[in-house]
């Protein structure tokens, strides 16, 4: 059975690109415009790795993050942070709310393979 990741990203293009790398590497996605609509759509389904944006708007990734890991469900949820955003502060920011890895933007695809398949859980 396929692995489920989560692409949150209010960019539409990101959202595609990183769609098409992680299916072809036979990943089934589910996509959020935003961590708002992100965590509408975390509903107790198993998702094994989330791939979230810092600067979105309704709900940025570090506020998502932190939020998502309150669900006991997704408390041990691995969280990746795929942003522009490269500042210290940022990253800390990201690691405090519990994201397991920082991917800065634009990125190649087989990196973001690499990592992704470095956190996906079992």
């Amino acid at each position: 059975m396929a692995k489920t990741i989560m692409i949150v990203d209010d960019s539409a293009s990101i959202r595609q690109v990183v769609g098409i790398a992680l299916k072809g590497a036979g990943y089934d996605v589910i996509e959020a415009c935003d961590g708002r609509d992100a965590l509408n759509k975390l509903t107790g389904q198993k998702i094994n790795l989330i791939i979230t944006d810092v600067n979105m708007p309704n709900m940025d990734g570090i506020t998502f993050v932190t939020e998502a890991k309150k669900l006991p469900a997704y408390k041990f949820t691995p969280m990746m942070m795929l942003t522009t955003e490269a500042a210290d502060d940022k990253k800390q920011a990201g690691k405090a709310a519990g994201a397991k890895a920082w991917l800065t933007k634009p990125f190649q695809a087989p990196t973001l393979l690499d990592a992704v398949s470095k956190l996906v859980l079992p």
